[in-house]
Protein backbone atom coordinates (compact mmCIF):
# COMPACT_ATOMS: atom_id res chain seq x y z
CA UNK A 1 0.00 0.00 0.00
CA UNK A 2 1.22 3.69 -0.67
CA UNK A 3 0.25 7.40 0.51
CA UNK A 4 -2.47 9.04 2.41
CA UNK A 5 -5.34 5.86 1.50
CA UNK A 6 -2.96 3.68 2.74
CA UNK A 7 -2.31 5.65 6.22
CA UNK A 8 -5.86 5.44 6.65
CA UNK A 9 -6.96 1.93 5.91
CA UNK A 10 -4.57 1.06 9.02
CA UNK A 11 -6.00 3.37 11.05
CA UNK A 12 -9.42 2.56 10.10
CA UNK A 13 -8.32 -1.08 10.21
CA UNK A 14 -6.91 -0.71 14.20
CA UNK A 15 -10.44 1.14 14.83
CA UNK A 16 -12.61 -1.73 13.36
CA UNK A 17 -10.20 -4.12 15.36
CA UNK A 18 -10.59 -2.48 18.30
CA UNK A 19 -13.96 -1.61 18.80
CA UNK A 20 -15.39 -5.20 17.98
CA UNK A 21 -12.61 -6.29 20.32
CA UNK A 22 -13.77 -4.33 23.31
CA UNK A 23 -17.53 -5.09 22.51
CA UNK A 24 -17.17 -8.80 23.09
CA UNK A 25 -14.19 -9.46 25.10
CA UNK A 26 -15.59 -7.28 28.18
CA UNK A 27 -18.87 -8.08 30.18
CA UNK A 28 -20.37 -5.64 28.46
CA UNK A 29 -23.11 -8.52 26.77
CA UNK A 30 -24.29 -8.90 30.30
CA UNK A 31 -24.58 -5.02 31.34
CA UNK A 32 -25.60 -2.94 28.77
CA UNK A 33 -29.21 -3.42 26.99
CA UNK A 34 -29.09 -4.52 22.87
CA UNK A 35 -29.29 -1.18 21.73
CA UNK A 36 -26.15 -0.71 22.45
CA UNK A 37 -24.52 -3.62 20.51
CA UNK A 38 -26.86 -2.33 17.49
CA UNK A 39 -24.76 0.89 18.02
CA UNK A 40 -21.19 0.01 18.31
CA UNK A 41 -21.43 -2.94 15.78
CA UNK A 42 -22.98 -0.27 13.17
CA UNK A 43 -20.05 2.09 13.66
CA UNK A 44 -17.43 -1.16 13.30
CA UNK A 45 -19.48 -2.26 10.60
CA UNK A 46 -19.22 1.45 8.55
CA UNK A 47 -15.23 1.28 9.78
CA UNK A 48 -14.78 -2.20 8.38
CA UNK A 49 -16.15 -1.14 4.83
CA UNK A 50 -14.02 1.89 4.65
CA UNK A 51 -10.93 0.12 5.51
CA UNK A 52 -11.55 -2.17 2.45
CA UNK A 53 -12.17 1.15 0.22
CA UNK A 54 -9.04 2.43 1.74
CA UNK A 55 -6.90 -0.13 1.13
CA UNK A 56 -8.55 -0.72 -2.24
CA UNK A 57 -7.23 2.83 -3.07
CA UNK A 58 -4.08 2.43 -1.55
CA UNK A 59 -2.91 -1.02 -3.37
CA UNK A 60 0.27 -1.21 -5.03
CA UNK A 61 0.19 -2.39 -8.70
CA UNK A 62 3.81 -3.64 -8.54
CA UNK A 63 3.31 -5.60 -4.74
CA UNK A 64 2.00 -9.63 -4.18
CA UNK A 65 -1.33 -10.96 -3.26
CA UNK A 66 -0.57 -9.61 0.28
CA UNK A 67 -2.80 -6.74 0.16
CA UNK A 68 -5.48 -8.10 -1.40
CA UNK A 69 -5.12 -10.54 1.79
CA UNK A 70 -6.04 -7.64 3.92
CA UNK A 71 -8.20 -6.32 1.73
CA UNK A 72 -10.61 -9.49 2.22
CA UNK A 73 -10.18 -10.06 5.64
CA UNK A 74 -11.24 -6.69 5.82
CA UNK A 75 -14.46 -7.60 3.77
CA UNK A 76 -15.27 -10.67 6.24
CA UNK A 77 -15.09 -8.45 9.26
CA UNK A 78 -17.49 -6.56 7.46
CA UNK A 79 -19.15 -9.73 6.72
CA UNK A 80 -19.20 -11.45 10.13
CA UNK A 81 -20.35 -7.77 11.67
CA UNK A 82 -23.29 -7.74 9.64
CA UNK A 83 -24.00 -11.26 9.95
CA UNK A 84 -24.09 -11.12 14.21
CA UNK A 85 -25.97 -7.92 13.73
CA UNK A 86 -28.71 -9.52 11.57
CA UNK A 87 -29.12 -12.48 14.57
CA UNK A 88 -29.68 -10.20 17.54
CA UNK A 89 -33.07 -9.10 15.02
CA UNK A 90 -34.25 -12.50 15.45
CA UNK A 91 -34.07 -12.06 19.42
CA UNK A 92 -31.02 -14.52 19.55
CA UNK A 93 -28.88 -14.45 22.61
CA UNK A 94 -25.53 -16.93 22.55
CA UNK A 95 -25.31 -17.31 18.53
CA UNK A 96 -25.09 -13.67 17.97
CA UNK A 97 -22.81 -13.42 20.36
CA UNK A 98 -20.95 -16.57 19.46
CA UNK A 99 -20.09 -14.62 16.28
CA UNK A 100 -19.22 -11.48 17.39
CA UNK A 101 -16.54 -13.10 19.71
CA UNK A 102 -15.56 -15.06 16.56
CA UNK A 103 -14.91 -11.93 14.68
CA UNK A 104 -12.20 -10.82 17.38
CA UNK A 105 -9.51 -13.35 15.84
CA UNK A 106 -10.37 -12.56 12.48
CA UNK A 107 -9.55 -8.55 13.13
CA UNK A 108 -6.22 -9.45 14.59
CA UNK A 109 -5.80 -11.87 11.23
CA UNK A 110 -6.75 -8.75 9.53
CA UNK A 111 -3.50 -6.50 11.35
CA UNK A 112 -1.32 -8.90 11.11
CA UNK A 113 -2.12 -9.47 7.16
CA UNK A 114 -1.86 -5.81 7.11
CA UNK A 115 1.94 -5.38 8.70
CA UNK A 116 2.86 -8.38 6.44
CA UNK A 117 2.40 -5.95 3.74
CA UNK A 118 4.28 -3.08 5.25
CA UNK A 119 8.26 -2.84 4.52
CA UNK A 120 9.58 -3.18 7.87
CA UNK A 121 9.71 -5.98 10.52
CA UNK A 122 6.13 -8.02 10.55
CA UNK A 123 6.22 -8.59 13.90
CA UNK A 124 6.83 -5.10 14.76
CA UNK A 125 4.70 -3.84 12.86
CA UNK A 126 1.97 -6.29 14.23
CA UNK A 127 2.89 -5.44 17.34
CA UNK A 128 2.20 -1.72 16.49
CA UNK A 129 -1.24 -2.29 14.57
CA UNK A 130 -2.47 -4.41 18.22
CA UNK A 131 -1.63 -1.53 20.51
CA UNK A 132 -3.10 0.72 17.63
CA UNK A 133 -6.28 -0.96 17.81
CA UNK A 134 -6.58 -1.17 21.52
CA UNK A 135 -6.02 2.54 21.56
CA UNK A 136 -8.95 3.56 19.50
CA UNK A 137 -10.79 0.67 20.63
CA UNK A 138 -10.92 1.89 24.27
CA UNK A 139 -11.22 5.45 23.20
CA UNK A 140 -14.36 4.40 20.13
CA UNK A 141 -16.22 2.18 22.66
CA UNK A 142 -15.77 4.57 25.67
CA UNK A 143 -17.30 7.82 23.76
CA UNK A 144 -20.03 5.32 22.46
CA UNK A 145 -20.73 3.68 25.85
CA UNK A 146 -20.36 7.30 27.82
CA UNK A 147 -23.68 8.11 25.06
CA UNK A 148 -25.70 4.68 25.90
CA UNK A 149 -25.99 6.72 29.49
CA UNK A 150 -28.08 8.88 28.24
CA UNK A 151 -30.42 6.63 27.06
CA UNK A 152 -30.39 4.00 30.19
CA UNK A 153 -29.97 5.92 33.14
CA UNK A 154 -29.94 2.92 35.46
CA UNK A 155 -26.92 1.37 33.57
CA UNK A 156 -24.25 1.08 36.88
CA UNK A 157 -21.06 3.09 36.80
CA UNK A 158 -18.82 0.06 36.47
CA UNK A 159 -18.63 -0.22 32.46
CA UNK A 160 -17.72 3.29 31.72
CA UNK A 161 -14.84 3.52 34.68
CA UNK A 162 -13.60 0.35 33.26
CA UNK A 163 -13.08 1.75 29.93
CA UNK A 164 -11.70 4.63 31.25
CA UNK A 165 -8.89 2.06 33.01
CA UNK A 166 -8.72 0.68 29.78
CA UNK A 167 -8.22 3.57 28.16
CA UNK A 168 -4.98 4.36 31.00
CA UNK A 169 -3.46 0.82 30.31
CA UNK A 170 -3.90 1.45 26.24
CA UNK A 171 -2.43 4.83 26.28
CA UNK A 172 0.70 3.01 27.84
CA UNK A 173 0.71 -0.02 25.39
CA UNK A 174 0.61 2.89 23.04
CA UNK A 175 3.33 4.95 23.82
CA UNK A 176 5.48 1.15 24.36
CA UNK A 177 4.64 0.64 20.15
CA UNK A 178 5.37 4.63 18.98
CA UNK A 179 8.67 5.09 20.72
CA UNK A 180 9.28 1.12 19.61
CA UNK A 181 9.00 2.30 16.12
CA UNK A 182 12.13 5.08 16.93
CA UNK A 183 12.14 8.68 15.78
CA UNK A 184 13.64 8.50 12.45
CA UNK A 185 12.39 10.40 9.50
CA UNK A 186 9.48 8.77 7.68
CA UNK A 187 10.29 7.54 4.21
CA UNK A 188 7.31 9.56 1.88
CA UNK A 189 7.53 9.94 -1.58
CA UNK A 190 6.78 13.13 -3.79
CA UNK A 191 3.45 12.14 -4.27
CA UNK A 192 2.39 11.39 -0.81
CA UNK A 193 4.09 14.85 0.12
CA UNK A 194 1.82 16.83 -1.86
CA UNK A 195 -1.54 15.17 -0.56
CA UNK A 196 -0.20 14.55 3.00
CA UNK A 197 0.38 17.07 5.82
CA UNK A 198 4.18 18.61 5.11
CA UNK A 199 4.33 19.09 8.70
CA UNK A 200 4.20 15.31 9.03
CA UNK A 201 6.18 14.24 6.49
CA UNK A 202 9.35 16.46 8.08
CA UNK A 203 11.99 14.20 9.71
CA UNK A 204 11.15 13.30 12.87
CA UNK A 205 7.95 15.40 13.24
CA UNK A 206 5.14 12.55 13.12
CA UNK A 207 6.77 10.47 15.85
CA UNK A 208 7.10 13.56 18.44
CA UNK A 209 3.35 14.45 17.59
CA UNK A 210 2.29 11.26 17.87
CA UNK A 211 3.64 10.74 21.12
CA UNK A 212 2.74 14.44 22.23
CA UNK A 213 -1.00 13.07 21.29
CA UNK A 214 -0.36 9.76 22.88
CA UNK A 215 0.65 11.99 26.24
CA UNK A 216 -2.05 14.37 26.07
CA UNK A 217 -4.48 11.34 26.15
CA UNK A 218 -3.18 9.87 28.88
CA UNK A 219 -3.79 13.08 30.31
CA UNK A 220 -7.64 13.14 29.36
CA UNK A 221 -8.13 9.20 30.46
CA UNK A 222 -6.56 10.55 34.02
CA UNK A 223 -9.44 13.80 33.91
CA UNK A 224 -12.28 11.13 32.79
CA UNK A 225 -11.60 9.11 35.75
CA UNK A 226 -11.61 12.18 38.15
CA UNK A 227 -14.37 13.41 36.62
CA UNK A 228 -16.78 9.53 37.19
CA UNK A 229 -15.20 10.17 41.33
CA UNK A 230 -18.61 12.30 41.45
CA UNK A 231 -21.96 10.76 42.19
CA UNK A 232 -24.09 13.17 40.34
CA UNK A 233 -25.45 11.89 37.07
CA UNK A 234 -23.46 14.81 34.91
CA UNK A 235 -20.28 13.46 36.08
CA UNK A 236 -20.91 10.53 33.10
CA UNK A 237 -21.54 13.52 30.87
CA UNK A 238 -18.37 15.11 31.90
CA UNK A 239 -16.87 11.79 31.27
CA UNK A 240 -18.37 11.33 27.67
CA UNK A 241 -16.99 14.98 26.74
CA UNK A 242 -13.30 14.36 27.75
CA UNK A 243 -13.98 11.03 25.57
CA UNK A 244 -14.53 13.69 22.55
CA UNK A 245 -11.01 14.88 23.32
CA UNK A 246 -9.48 11.95 23.60
CA UNK A 247 -11.10 10.79 20.22
CA UNK A 248 -9.24 14.12 19.02
CA UNK A 249 -5.82 13.24 19.99
CA UNK A 250 -5.92 9.32 19.57
CA UNK A 251 -6.70 9.71 16.33
CA UNK A 252 -4.39 12.72 15.48
CA UNK A 253 -1.86 10.21 17.45
CA UNK A 254 -2.87 7.36 15.14
CA UNK A 255 -2.47 8.68 11.97
CA UNK A 256 0.57 10.45 12.80
CA UNK A 257 2.59 7.20 13.94
CA UNK A 258 1.21 5.45 10.73
CA UNK A 259 2.48 7.90 8.15
CA UNK A 260 6.22 6.21 8.78
CA UNK A 261 4.54 3.06 7.77
CA UNK A 262 4.27 3.70 3.81
CA UNK A 263 5.60 5.47 1.36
Amino acid sequence: MRGPAGVMALVLAETAAGGAAFLFLTPLWSEVKRGFFYLTGSVVLVLALSTVGAANAARDAASGGGERIAADLAVALAGVTFAWLVLMLFRLVMLPRLVGVLSVPLAVAMLVAFARTLDRSTSLSAFQLIAGAIFTGAVLDGLLLGHWYLTDRRLSRGPIDRMAWALIGAVVLEATAVIAGGFGAPAVSAAADTTLSPILTQANVASWIAIGMVGITGLIAAFIKVALRGTRPTAVQSATGFFYLAVITAFTAELAAKVKFLP
